[in-house]
């Protein structure tokens, strides 16, 4: 499998390149030459398979000849080693848990992924790797852990200050040796400024070997489509026509995914894309006219995204064809107060407890089922609710319980280094801090 540049389909690599690289010249993202498709027999009978078994086949026409299949068999069992369940909170929506891995985020399952194929691919070099990443919120804390100690490999992430959670903070700051965190005064947007041009800075480049493991990187997009197929997995044992799947949207890469399973042959009525009051693109399936905004804060901060880099991809997938890609994905925007009623409603309603993300995302397919009755769907469950209780404790009125897993990293000190939006001040620490 080669990957082209979206932004110059001259530049093509393979899988191991792209993965180190992140991004290719002119800071474009690297799409797959070609898309594999899903046997017809496979997506009909996924309950046949074991979770490993559908995770490996959906990657190994990625990997290509790149990752040896036993190596890749490992790495896919690692990546799905905790339960994804698919629970029905009421006759017509049912929710994908994707928060029980170890940041307990979605993001886990691209960051464990991504980070096993990078220390497979950086084991005989001779130099180290900087993974250098953004953070809204959850990616900072996948990253972290998925990077842990690896010996090849130092981690520096950028998050805004006190745009974050308590407990995401944590996740992304608790850690040391080769973890560090850069607390930037402004938002997402500025951070991914500072991310994108530290990768296209001659200097930087010179004397840092750089990677990204944002969901730019195709190591971190792609492994996501595994979980749209575990979801059809469960969702096929209880009903028969194809799911409406809405995913709470911000930078985009999680329903780029989803999509890219659904060219594969991933039966999908229809997409719909949640977003809080960033919301370009539900303005762009309005208008047509995509305009790049300044974030806003908001209560669902992993999705505070004024200009998301992955639509690009979407726009990919669908050749540029804005009534293609307007009949197959729908755009909503959801702002905080309807965010708190809607986890207050449902927990109310149903005893069910939605973090903020996935309130989004319940309100939006909603709306949606409201519109069209004779359908059902499922909503992305991208993070636990304890890691927003804030919110989430001032819609339900009582105290959510803290994992015992969070116990001892809420206890550890935060350790990080504070940054303006000065691209100045990323330099130096990259070239002088580590």
């Amino acid at each position: 499998m080669k990957y082209y540049n979206v932004k110059n389909s001259l530049e093509k690599v393979d899988f191991r390149t792209a993965t180190i690289k992140g991004q290719g010249k002119e800071k474009g993202l690297f799409f797959p030459e070609s898309i594999p498709q899903f046997e017809q027999e496979f997506i009909q009978h996924l309950n046949h398979y074991t979770d490993e078994e559908i995770a490996f086949r959906c990657m190994k026409d990625f990997a290509g000849e790149e990752i040896p299949s036993e190596i890749l068999w490992e790495i896919v069992s690692e990546t799905v080693s905790f339960e994804i369940p698919l629970k029905k909170i009421n006759g017509n929506i049912s929710i994908l848990e994707l928060f029980h891995g170890p940041t307990l985020a979605f993001k886990d399952i691209g960051a464990r992924f991504m980070s096993r194929c990078l220390s497979y691919f950086l084991k005989d070099q001779d130099r180290k790797v900087t993974v250098l990443v953004a953070t809204s919120g959850d990616t900072g804390g996948a990253v972290a852990h998925g990077f842990y100690k690896l010996p090849e490999i130092n981690v520096v992430i950028l998050y805004p200050k006190n745009r974050v959670s308590p407990v995401q903070e944590k996740q992304l700051t608790a850690l040391d040796e080769n973890i560090y965190a850069l607390e930037v005064d402004g938002s997402f947007d500025d951070c991914q400024h500072l991310v994108k041009m530290a990768f296209s800075d001659k200097e930087i480049n010179t004397r840092q070997f750089l990677t990204s493991a944002n969901s730019i990187n195709v190591a971190r997009w792609l492994p996501q489509q595994i979980y749209y197929l575990l979801a059809l997995k469960q969702w096929q044992q209880y009903e028969k026509e194809a799911p409406v799947i809405c995913v709470p949207s911000g930078n985009f890469g999680n329903i780029c995914a989803g999509l890219l399973a659904h060219f594969r042959g991933l039966p999908a009525e229809h997409f719909i894309a949640a977003c809080n009051e960033n919301d370009p693109v539900p303005e762009y399936l309005r208008t047509q006219n995509y305009i790049p905004q300044k974030a806003v804060s908001t209560l669902s901060n992993a999705m505070d995204v004024g200009d998301p880099s992955n639509f690009v991809r979407i726009a990919e997938l669908f050749g540029n064809q804005f009534d293609a890609l307007k009949n197959k994905i729908s755009g909503y925007s959801i702002d905080d107060s309807k965010t708190l009623e809607t986890i207050a409603e449902v927990y109310k309603e149903y005893d069910y407890i939605l973090d903020p993300h996935s309130a989004v995302a319940f309100a939006s397919l909603e709306q949606y089922l409201t519109e069209n009755p004779d359908k059902k769907g499922f909503i992305l469950g991208t993070a636990h609710p304890v890691k927003f209780p804030d919110a989430v404790e001032k819609a339900i009125h009582r105290k959510i319980k803290i994992p015992e897993t969070l116990n001892s990293l809420m206890k550890r000190e935060k350790k990080t280094v504070e940054i303006s939006s000065d691209f100045e001040e990323l330099k130096r620490f990259l070239l002088h801090k580590i």
